[in-house]
């Protein structure tokens, strides 16, 4: 088996798809179903009630076998059982990364620097549901002694992308009494517009950020602070209508946060794969612990899946190696993520920071530059509205943009045929990609010649169609996993650290420097560049 540290270019299994690719390129999505009347069966999967057609990817069986190949020889086994076992396999900030041990049982066992955590997650879990319960039931009152009715949930990051998700992918099963919104932008619109009809003796605020020093964030508590208590007046408020999902007790306490409501999390959960953690409470407070524990139990089983599944029946081992297929052997810049179903507007913004933080990378994991083009752009909207906005770029364009459809079997809202003609646009335009429309077929329907060219689709755009029965808790969980162990897939080929992000850190830094520039009384001396020394005095003769 080759050593994950050889250059990906002289691995034999990539080799072998650069000289697979260059023979398949031209083959057409149209001939490939021609040639094998059964594709659909062929290329499709079945796991943890997710059901999966890749059948229309360029690709054939060899295809399939050699990218199985090529994880093998990337150690895909080996380096996810590191990760499940609780290794240090973030080697930059020598963490483990153990997303899976917040959803795990509380029967399992998992073994970090000599200590079983999952006791401790579900300890918090067991803190959360009982102050959830408390909230929902009215129980918990603020400081007037009137219940809560709002529920603002101030983080940024992967504290605010999964919360907000959430929230709007389970609405249907949210309590319609309770009020949620979200403030993570800096700006403080913001914050303004997301409090603007709200009662600070209703209003409940969380505040999450590990270190409880996060610059947008804690501007936005402070903000918070200073709203509620123009309203209350009294200092002692604050323990009624704040919490904190963070790790600094000091800080929480400094702020007037009581810390028994301080909701902890480890260093082991990177942000982006927190939200079923205590940074999840928001979301627990509007669907209830129960199913906020389904919605765990739906993680856990495509954990499971993952982790044990053979690497060609493996659904997110699948679809991470088909991204790697585009990616780097069919130039492919982009993947839109198509969810079919309202309440999953939020996802493609959520799986953005997932897949981009994760696997922006340049360098391996010893440091030497990867080789390879890492890390495609992940976007998308609900259909059906992308379909009258970019889906004309897809169609007749010159990118190639592998699409993930997103659909479900049955609605949460029936009505009239509005779920009938939602998913027909699913199938449909998986086949208008894949398919297309010759020119021959064009003439046929009575176009006039001039405009033949102009009504002609090329097809051969690949796309995979992802099914559930119904979104629920259970489902999301299952379709946020899918795609964490995708980008975890994608990583190890790529040789990569997934789960470190110091592409954040350097804008952050200048940020700080200028912030003091801009607030400065006296003019400042400045050391940038002319274009940012510019910026700054124009902004200060203006502000």
């Amino acid at each position: 088996m080759s050593e994950p540290t050889i250059p990906l270019a002289n691995r034999p299994a990539w080799k072998a798809l650069q000289t697979h690719a260059t023979q398949i390129r031209a083959t057409h999505l149209r001939q490939l179903f021609a040639d094998d009347p059964h594709r659909g069966e062929r290329f499709a999967i079945q796991a943890e009630g997710i059901f999966l057609d890749y059948s229309k990817n360029r690709i054939t069986a060899e295809t399939i076998a050699l990218l199985t190949h090529l994880a093998e020889e990337s150690r895909l086994r080996e380096r996810t059982e590191s990760m499940f076992t609780g290794q240090k396999i973030n080697i930059t900030e020598n963490r483990a990364v153990l997303h899976v041990a917040l959803r795990a049982p509380k029967t399992e066992s998992i073994i970090v620097d000599g200590e079983d955590v999952v006791p401790e997650v579900h300890k918090v879990l067991d803190k959360m549901s009982t102050f959830s319960d408390r909230v929902r039931s009215g129980e918990w009152k603020g400081h007037t002694g009137k219940r809560i009715r709002n529920v603002v949930n101030i983080g940024i990051g992967g504290s605010d992308l999964g919360p907000v998700m959430a929230y709007e992918a389970l609405k249907h099963y949210s309590q319609r009494d309770l009020t949620f919104r979200f403030v993570s932008n800096v700006d403080g619109t913001d914050f303004a517009e997301a409090v603007q009809d709200l009662k600070a003796d209703e209003t409940l605020f969380l505040v999450a950020s590990k270190t409880f020093t996060t610059l947008e964030t804690m501007t936005n508590a402070h903000t918070a602070r200073d709203w509620t208590l123009a309203a209350l007046g009294d200092e002692s408020a604050i323990a009624k209508h704040f919490v904190a999902i963070s790790t600094n007790a000091k800080e929480v306490a400094r702020f007037g946060i009581d810390t028994e409501n301080m909701f902890g999390f480890w260093d082991w959960v990177g942000g982006r794969y927190s939200m079923d953690s205590a940074i999840g409470l928001s979301t627990m407070i509007a669907i209830g612990p129960v199913n906020f524990h389904a919605m765990l139990a739906g993680f856990h089983a495509m954990d499971r899946h993952f982790r044990t599944a053979p690497l060609a029946e493996n659904l997110p081992a699948l679809l991470g190696l088909l991204t790697v297929w585009y990616t780097d052997f069919f130039d492919a810049q982009t993947v839109a993520i198509l969810p079919y179903e309202q309440y999953l507007k939020r996802f493609p913004a959520y799986l953005q920071q997932l897949t981009m933080e994760s696997n922006g990378k340049h360098v391996t994991l010893t440091g030497e530059h990867v080789g390879a083009d890492t890390g495609p752009i992940y976007w998308g909207e609900p259909g059906t509205n992308g379909q009258h906005s970019f889906y004309q770029l897809i169609h007749q364009g010159t990118r190639l943009i592998p699409c993930d459809f997103i659909g479900f079997f049955k609605t949460l809202n029936p009505l009239g045929r509005h779920h009938d003609i939602l998913t027909a646009n699913v199938f449909a335009q998986a086949e208008a990609l894949a398919f297309g429309k010759t020119a021959e077929e064009v003439k046929a329907s009575g176009t006039p010649d001039e405009l033949v060219p102009h009504k002609v689709f090329e097809g051969n755009r690949p796309s995979n169609t992802i099914l559930a029965d119904l979104l629920t808790p259970e489902t999301l969980g299952k379709l946020i996993a899918l795609y964490e162990h995708a980008v975890f897939t994608q990583g190890v080929i790529w040789n990569i650290d997934s789960f470190d992000q110091w592409g954040v850190e350097l804008g952050k830094v200048l940020a700080q420097k200028i912030i003091g520039e801009l607030e400065s009384a006296e003019e400042p001396a400045l050391d940038h560049d002319v274009s940012t020394s510019r910026l700054i005095r124009l902004y200060r003769s203006k502000k």
